[in-house]
């Protein structure tokens, strides 16, 4: 850390000290807890709401510069970046009292969000769909290789498949039950490339469980590999303990 650039941070001795120094000058609560980062770099501002993860914050290195985010239930939710210490207290206590994404960023323009972030806080079904359409309009964008464009449309017309939240690595899409992350995917798919079949396997890149010719036959071996009675996906990250 250099003093020169956080003089507030030197006298304090970590960022959660100057934190909590700003939060007195400002008249407002503050709860922080240890960063990942060490305790001069990072701090967490604890939130009150269970669903919200501490507010993540960080400093720059070759200017005054504090970086936050902000996550729930396995999504980051908020980005931001200010020069002021005051305004990340602000910030973390917006997000500890549950504020909603757009009235965070009336109440802080630094603060940024996404289109999928927004549909995450109104719940998982509308997270599903706008994560549909963004991988639609990335196959759309991909001309080139349209046997992806074909793989997509044909997962998103199946029902069972439609209802897990897709994502997409290295062209191959897999889908999960709950929106969150880390979560392992029910079920993947590559598709055809160069004259080689589709494949149906465990993981994004690798396990493969069976090889299909066509689009049709990859989509229904997904299909028939997903455990009976899997439901709409749902908020959260995996639990391996249930």
């Amino acid at each position: 850390m250099d003093s020169n650039l956080y003089p507030d941070l030197a006298a304090a001795g970590s960022l959660a000290a100057a934190l909590e120094r700003a939060a007195v000058d400002l008249g407002v609560g503050l709860v922080t807890v240890p960063g990942d980062w060490g305790s001069l770099v990072s701090a967490g501002i604890a939130a009150s709401v269970p669903e919200r993860e501490p507010l993540s914050v960080h400093i720059g290195a070759e200017c005054r510069w504090f970086g936050f985010s902000g996550w729930s239930r396995g999504v980051e939710l908020i980005t931001g970046a200010t020069s002021a210490l005051e305004d990340v207290v602000w910030a973390g206590v917006a997000w500890g009292e549950g504020r909603s994404l757009r009235e965070l960023q009336e109440l802080l323009p630094f603060v940024h969000f996404t289109e999928l972030a927004e549909a995450h806080e109104r719940g998982p079904a509308p997270a599903v769909e706008v994560r549909w359409h963004l991988i639609r309009k990335e196959a759309a964008d991909a001309p080139d290789f349209p046997e992806f464009g074909l793989l997509v449309e044909a997962a998103h017309a199946e029902p069972r498949l439609r209802q897990l939240y897709p994502f997409s690595s290295h062209w191959t899409i897999g889908f999960n039950a709950r929106t969150g992350m880390p979560c392992p995917p029910e079920v993947a798919v590559a598709p055809s490339y160069e004259g080689l079949p589709y494949r149906v396997q465990k993981f994004p890149h690798g396990g493969v469980i069976a090889e299909a010719v066509t689009v049709e036959e990859a989509i229904a071996l997904a299909v028939a590999h997903l455990p009976a009675g899997l439901g709409p996906a749902v908020a959260g990250t995996f639990n391996p303990d249930g």
